[in-house]
């Protein structure tokens, strides 16, 4: 119980409401995933996802490339996609030449050329999307549909985004359930870790059949959402509340739920960070857009207890 008369008592609990760091993080491998703090977890999506309280060290990296996502998978085998028999294939391949989707046959120009009449030429044919086994010699006219094509300058971007990781935040959060409980009322602080892993600016470049792109991974935004149906964005990657600092116990200046929650519980705050990756080359531009979700981060939230004389 406390004794109160005013708001120099409620001032004084926000310092122990806010409390300090809770590191959320998606780049440790699953064995540390295992000893993070056993209140918290991570989205059901994202297996690869670890969460830790804490511990000492900082968040492994899982390595270059490979990030799965819907909007940034990339097709293989130098350049555009392709599809036949229900499955992708390469719309160009440097040993099979260039694919013709009327008839599921790469056609590559036989070298040396054959002598041939004149306006014609020999093309190295292979059928079944590239079954080797089924490989002949034709005499056409005109090049077969397609080939010939450039590279698709979007695929070459996504190629590019595939060889880089974005990785989702570490991400601050004051209070934090396992130092102690906040209170109704009183705001909460979100944060996260400024590094180029995480924010960008992350570069990287794809090469093919001559045609180049340049990609550029910026994060934009990180929405946070506070586990009772409100969010907050937050155009960067906020302030670290310090409890001991000139703003303890007042609302964060650049990312933070000002109003706090407003009843009693427990809440599982979690954070989407959001990844433009703008790309530019063959005379075109574009834009893809990349999520990285956080981990799950409990916050107890209690009543403020008063009494009066």
């Amino acid at each position: 119980m406390l004794t109160h008369g005013g708001k120099g008592a409620r001032r004084a609990l926000a310092g122990i409401g806010l409390a300090l760091l809770l590191v959320v993080g998606a780049t440790l491998p699953a064995s540390a995933a295992r000893r993070a703090d056993p209140g918290a977890g991570c989205p059901p999506a994202q297996p690869d996802c670890s969460v830790w309280d804490d511990e000492p060290g900082n968040p492994g990296d899982p390595g270059g490339g490979g990030d799965d996502d819907e909007d940034d998978g990339g097709g293989g085998g130098g350049g555009d996609v392709c599809r036949w028999d229900g499955r992708i294939i390469a719309c160009y391949d440097e040993f099979l030449g260039w694919f013709n989707s009327a008839d599921g046959c790469y056609y590559k120009l036989e070298q040396p050329q054959p002598e041939a009449p004149e306006g014609q030429q020999w093309y190295v044919k292979t059928c079944n999307g590239g079954d080797l086994g089924s490989q002949s010699e034709v005499l056409l006219d005109d090049p077969p549909a397609g080939f010939g094509a450039p590279p698709n300058p979007e695929e070459l971007a996504r190629r590019a985004l595939a060889s880089i990781s974005l990785l989702p935040a570490p991400l601050g959060v004051a209070p934090r359930k396992r130092v102690g409980p906040g209170l109704v009322g009183l705001p909460v602080w979100m944060w996260s870790e400024k590094k180029t892993d995480y924010f960008g600016p992350i570069h990287a470049e794809e090469t093919d059949r001559g045609l180049r792109v340049e990609i550029t991974a910026e994060v934009t935004r990180i929405v946070w959402d506070m586990g009772n149906g409100d969010t907050v964005t937050c155009p960067d990657e906020g302030t670290k509340y310090e409890p001991t600092g000139d703003r303890a116990g007042r609302t964060s200046p650049d990312c933070g739920y000002d109003k706090g929650y407003q009843k009693a519980g427990t809440y599982q705050v979690t954070a989407t960070t959001y990844w433009t990756v703008t790309w530019r080359g063959g005379g075109q531009s574009g834009e893809i857009l990349v999520t990285r979700n956080s981990g799950i981060v409990p916050i107890q939230i209690n009543e403020l207890q008063v009494v009066t004389r």
